[in-house]
């Protein structure tokens, strides 16, 4: 069949557009930057539209000769307004599709029960009914909490439950759920796809263990060779200060807490099993939850995560790229420009380049980046420790503490844009260049575009902080990339 994935940038879709070629269909991604997708493995065995879901022109070219639809696109934000803004969505893409003549909608929401819900978990079921409601046969599977290497979920799970000896908790806590395993849940989107024409309802989807929040937890801990964790159900513990908890103690972001714990409020069981009766269950059977876990330690271990909830857009970061240079002309700019010669080749130098961030560190004063990245923090940024997915490789659009990679000429350019809270926008990038006479040439350059006073103020207040970090950063990646290079030396010798 001939499909189109949106959401093919995040946790269920990176996943599933793979799982979907290799299964014989044509699968058409929709993105609103194609770059995103340029180091992807799969991205040469798929077409790719760009454009935005709210632009009604974007979505029907996006259409053209569309099957099968999946719709796997969800505001994690907390702002105001976010409910509007997925139905909005919603509505233009059901039409599009409807005039398009396609077959099938395929969407993912949540497992909620019935009566009064969170603000998230009420959207993600009025999206499904506007879909529903479209004309277009559409199947709106319902999952608990997905477990898997990289989702939120299963990451807020493990940090809770090995940074926390004893776990004060909110009530919810005791309440309880039917988490899927992620290979479960690709299984019931690719075969949703064949479901036949007449079918157009909700399903719910579930592992085969209903558990309450704790029992995962100690689950957990168990898996990964922890001793249990005693649990404490505190009342006092509204959603609200559940997410600032976890916020501070997870390297999950309070603007993705908050979706999270809002819905652990609610019993999610599975009140009906009628997927059955159409997909039938993977061969073996559905996985339970400690085997789930399993799965995703195995993975993580290996290196082997295919997608991680880091690379989820964040909420009101700045989505702007750079602009050129010579349209900074009338506008009020920051740069610090820092320059570093090594005697290491720029291949080895570029290693080190690439290699920025996460478990490496940024080469000077690991205390002050540990102490900005718990600022951001403190006012609902993701600070530095969410990471990096892949140790030494990086991609466009990969999240890179808080940092995202905006730009990556592999081997001679590295730009990054901030997505911590700032008064203003902010890049930094990194040229590796061959030296005249061997070696290698690093040039550094951090621009900032303040917004209003507070921007001023905030860039006068950091420049003696900068020089130090910078040049100490910059010397410091030449330095490793020496050691590096006398390091593979060595071994060539042997």
């Amino acid at each position: 069949m001939r499909i189109l994935v949106t959401g093919a940038t995040g946790y269920i879709g990176g996943r599933l557009v793979p799982r979907l070629v290799a299964a014989g269909h044509t699968v058409r991604v929709f993105v609103r930057d194609a770059e995103r997708l340029r180091d992807v493995p799969w991205s040469a065995d798929v077409e790719v539209a760009t454009g935005d879901l709210r632009n009604p022109d974007d979505v029907r070219t996006a259409l053209e000769g569309i099957e099968v639809l999946y719709y796997l696109v969800h505001s994690m934000t907390s702002g105001r307004d976010f409910e509007q803004l997925e139905h909005r969505i919603a509505r233009t893409v059901a039409r599009a599709a409807r005039e398009a003549g396609v077959g099938r909608i395929v969407y993912l929401g949540g497992l909620h029960p019935d009566g009064p819900l969170s603000r998230h978990l009420r959207s993600r079921a009025e999206v499904g009914q506007i879909l529903l409601d479209s004309g277009v046969p559409t199947a709106a599977l319902q999952a608990g909490v997905v477990i898997g290497s990289g989702s939120a979920s299963f990451e807020m799970i493990r940090h809770l439950t090995e940074v926390l000896p004893y776990m004060p908790a909110p009530k919810w806590v005791r309440n309880f759920i039917q988490p899927i395993a992620v290979r479960d849940v690709l299984h019931y989107l690719i075969g949703a796809a064949s479901l036949p024409s007449e079918v157009n309802r909700t399903f719910d989807i579930g592992g085969p263990d209903v558990l309450r929040y704790g029992q995962m937890m100690n689950g957990y801990a168990v898996e990964a060779g922890l001793k249990q964790r005693p649990i404490a159900s505190l009342p006092v513990l509204t959603p609200y200060l559940a997410s600032q908890w976890v916020n501070l103690v997870t390297p999950i972001p309070r603007s993705l807490a908050v979706p999270i714990i809002s819905s652990l409020q609610y019993d999610a069981v599975c009140s009906e099993r009628d997927i059955d009766q159409y997909i039938p269950p993977p061969e073996g059977g559905l996985t339970g939850y400690r085997q789930a876990v399993r799965y995703a330690l195995a993975k993580m271990r290996e290196g082997e995560v295919e997608t991680s909830w880091r690379n989820a857009a964040v909420a009101e970061a700045p989505a702007d790229r750079l602009p050129s240079d010579p349209e900074w002309s009338g506008a009020t700019v920051f740069v610090d420009r820092r320059e570093a010669t090594s005697e290491a080749s720029p291949a080895d130098l570029w290693r080190v380049v690439e290699g920025i961030g996460g478990d490496n560190g940024w080469y000077s004063l690991p205390v002050a980046w540990a102490a900005r990245g718990w600022l951001d923090k403190l006012v609902g940024g993701v600070g530095l420790r969410r990471g990096r997915l892949d140790p030494e490789r990086l991609q466009p659009g990969d999240a890179l503490d808080f940092w995202r990679v905006e730009q990556l000429d592999r081997g001679t350019f590295l730009r990054l844009r901030a997505e911590m809270k700032l008064p203003g926008r902010a890049w930094l990038e990194f040229r590796v260049s061959p030296r005249e006479g061997g070696g290698s040439h690093l040039e550094q350059r951090a621009v900032f575009f303040p917004s209003g006073l507070g921007g001023r103020l905030y860039w006068g207040v950091i420049i003696p902080f900068h020089g130090v970090i910078f040049p100490g950063m910059a010397a410091g990646m030449a330095r490793e990339a020496e050691k590096l290079s006398r390091a593979r030396a060595e071994i060539r010798a042997q």
